[in-house]
This record gives C-alpha cells, structure tokens and sequence, in this order.
C-alpha cells in the first residue's frame, strides 16, 4: 500500500494548517452541518471534514465514524489534496493504491470514496470534504459540482476563523458571516436543482423592552430568542443575526409551502420559566437564481415581505380596534 506522496509546498501547508490553531480543537456546528448536508445529499453513511497533519490525519468532523483520526500513511485525504478537484475512487479493492489498506480491509470498510479538497485562506490544501460508503459506486458531474460547494462552505468556515463573523451575544453567525455562507450555500441548491427560502424575523416592539426594562433585559430577550430559532430548526439550517433585534434563517431543500409548520413550532415555545417567546414578524422569500443574484436580493425580498406581514398586522389591529367601539 504505497502511502500518498507529500505535495511540494509541503512546509508551507503544515504552516497554514497549524496557524489556524484548529486541530484536536471540539466539534463546531458551523463543521457538522455541512458533513450532515454532504451525508444526506449522497444519501452515504460516512461524511468527513479532514485536515491532514505531518503524520495523521484529524477529522475536524465526522458523522458516521467513531474514531477522531487516522495515520496519515493510511488516509485517502492525503491522496485528494494533492489533486486541484474532486478525487474519486468508485472501488476501494479494485483500486492497486488501496486494495490492501486497513481502512478497506477492515473497519470502516471503505469501497467508494469522494473528497474535494479545502484549502486555506492562503490557497494552500489542508484537508478534504469527503463521503465514504462500504459499497463500490459511481458519480456524476453534478455529484462532484455539490462536493466542490461544500468544501467551498467548509472554506469559508476556515477564513472565519480569522474574521469576526460571529455574534458575540447570541453565538449566531452575524451579517457578515451569513453572507458569506449563504453565497455558498445559495450556489450548491442551485447546482443540484433544491429550493431554498430565506426567513427574516424582527422582534415586535423591542425598543419598548429596552426603554422600560434596561438592556440587560433586552440582551436576555435576544439571547433566548436566538436559541428558540437554533432548538426550532433543522440543523442543516443557517442561522444568524443580521443586527439589533433582526434574525433570518436560511432553509436549504425547503420551499414556502415548509415554512408555516416551523414557524407554528416557533410561536409556541416558551422559556425555562413558562414565559412564552418574544412576539415577532417573519418575511418569506423563496430563492429565485434569476431574481436574487447576490444574497442581499434575496434578503431584501424577505424584509420586505416581514414588513407587509407586520403592517397588515398593525392595520387589523387597529381595525378590530374601532369595531369594538
């Protein structure tokens, strides 16, 4: 089992690689959900993020494998990286570089193997997003095009690392980080022909909340607004604060005729203590290529809409109002 050759900037990606301060580090949302997407859209039982070290190779995420890493000597990843696309073997056995490699003899018993490489903000390749099934299969174009988009995701993730695209009081994905990821995840539903819908959600009255209560208050509210959102929808779902009180959520493989169902979930949380959530407005838009070009068409569809939704509210209101008179 001849074991992959190390790329020629080899020094150069190991810099990289240990600059991001990534490995041996806890699961992250932001990893998983994309190896759960990559599980589900190959319909495959294993699902990897991996970052190739000097001598292992570490899997930053792993749905489906129970171990955290392997010998580098051992692992297809280092294989993929040495390759500017997807790299691909149908069959493990039928296949001289691996037929005889513990991975394929034993557990976890790899036959088909698909990983795209991820690279650094410096371009330089540090591991793969990749899928592994125990049976032999083959893939088409479009397979490979929705691997390469999410191992573009899992790049992004990467440069977050270095940027400031999270929330520091809800622990969301602020504006800038949702942009980013939404640009990604908007091309991949694309490429596969899934639909995706774009929710926005405003808090109702929340100026009032800081006014009389002080903000304090008011960051508790978000806070907890936040969690209501991440426990209510799927984890594959993108999850953010734009800003102030204004949340939105990305549903990919989901159109508006999805969205009342979560949405009741939604209104009738209630917090540890009883409360019942924060009353809020939510816009949909679904996601239309020729429409929303940039996310921020696809945004501003959906504001739009929140503020029909609330003013229609607002109007009702005011006319129950005089009829009871």
């Amino acid at each position: 089992m001849p074991p992959a050759p190390s790329p020629e900037n080899e020094s150069q990606r190991l810099r990289s690689l240990r600059a991001l301060n990534i490995l041996d580090t806890p699961p992250e949302e932001r990893f998983d959900r994309l190896t759960r997407v990559a599980r589900r859209l190959f319909d495959a039982p294993i699902a990897l993020m991996s970052l190739v070290d000097e001598d292992r190779q570490w899997f930053k995420s792993r749905p489906g494998l129970d171990f955290p890493q392997t010998p580098r000597d051992q692992s297809f990843c280092a294989h993929a990286i040495l390759d500017e696309g997807a790299f691909i073997v149908p069959d493990a056995l039928a296949d001289e570089r691996f037929s005889d490699n513990p991975l394929v003899r034993s557990f976890p018993e790899i036959r088909f193997y698909a990983g795209y490489p991820v690279r650094a903000p410096d371009g330089t390749a540090l591991g793969t997003l990749c899928v592994i099934d125990h049976e032999p299969r083959d893939v088409e174009q479009e397979d490979v095009d929705a691997l390469r988009d999410l191992a573009g995701l899992a790049e992004q993730e990467l440069k977050s690392l270095t940027l400031a695209t999270s929330d520091d009081l809800t622990g969301l994905t602020n504006r800038r980080g949702f942009e980013a990821i939404a640009s990604h995840t908007l091309a991949l539903c694309h490429r596969v022909h899934r639909p995706a819908t774009l929710l926005l959600f405003d808090l109702d009255d929340f100026k009032e909340v800081n006014d009389t209560f002080g903000h304090l208050e008011g960051d508790r509210v978000l806070q907890e607004f936040a969690d209501h959102l991440l426990s209510t929808f799927r984890d594959s779902d993108v999850v953010a604060r734009l800003g102030g009180d204004e949340f939105c959520v990305l549903l990919s493989g989901a159109t508006t005729r999805d969205i009342p169902r979560p949405i009741a979930l939604l209104r009738g949380r209630r917090s540890d203590s009883g409360q019942p959530i924060h009353p809020f407005s939510v816009g949909a838009a679904a996601y239309d290529p020729k429409r929303h070009p940039a996310v921020a068409d696809l945004v501003r569809e959906a504001d739009t809409e929140m503020y029909r939704q609330k003013s229609k509210r607002t109007d009702d209101g005011l006319r129950h109002g005089r009829d009871t008179h």
